[in-house]
């Protein structure tokens, strides 16, 4: 492995945190985890995936998958809905006040990268952009 890939994985790495930082600091007025986000998120992008499909999305045990939609469930952002076609599966479904936070915390990470890129050049932010879309496809191809 080139010592350029490992280079590049970091500032992935650091980049994406960095940014995801910027979007939690709204999480805490929602009384929210950074994991309880992501279940959220992974909810709207994949429409009403199963508690199973949205644990094995997140990478956790379906029990605490459960625990995890239970909370956010609570305070309104989804809703279980039981399948149409097989009553025994449930849903996840995101409901208006969970977009709307999904919609503030994005917009909060993107106005951040707007106030970092704009103390770059356009020329680097277009060589930034056209870098990341390579990556983008590359990894989809795999």
């Amino acid at each position: 492995m080139s010592e350029d890939v490992e280079k590049i994985e970091m500032l992935l790495r650091s980049v994406s945190s960095a940014v995801r930082k910027q979007g939690r600091t709204i999480l805490g007025d929602f009384g929210m985890t950074p994991v309880q986000f992501d279940a959220l998120v992974l909810a709207d992008e994949f429409r009403d995936l199963t508690i199973g499909e949205l644990s094995a999305r997140l990478g956790l045990a379906y029990s605490t998958t459960t625990d995890l939609v239970d909370r956010i469930e609570v305070r309104g952002f989804v809703e279980r809905v039981r399948d149409e076609q097989d009553k025994r599966v449930v849903r996840v479904r995101v409901l208006a006040k969970g977009l709307a936070l999904i919609d503030r915390v994005l917009d909060e990470r993107r106005n951040y990268l707007w106030r970092v890129l704009s103390r770059v050049s356009e020329a680097d932010q277009k060589l930034i952009l056209s870098a990341l879309m390579i990556l983008q496809e590359q990894l989809h191809t795999l």
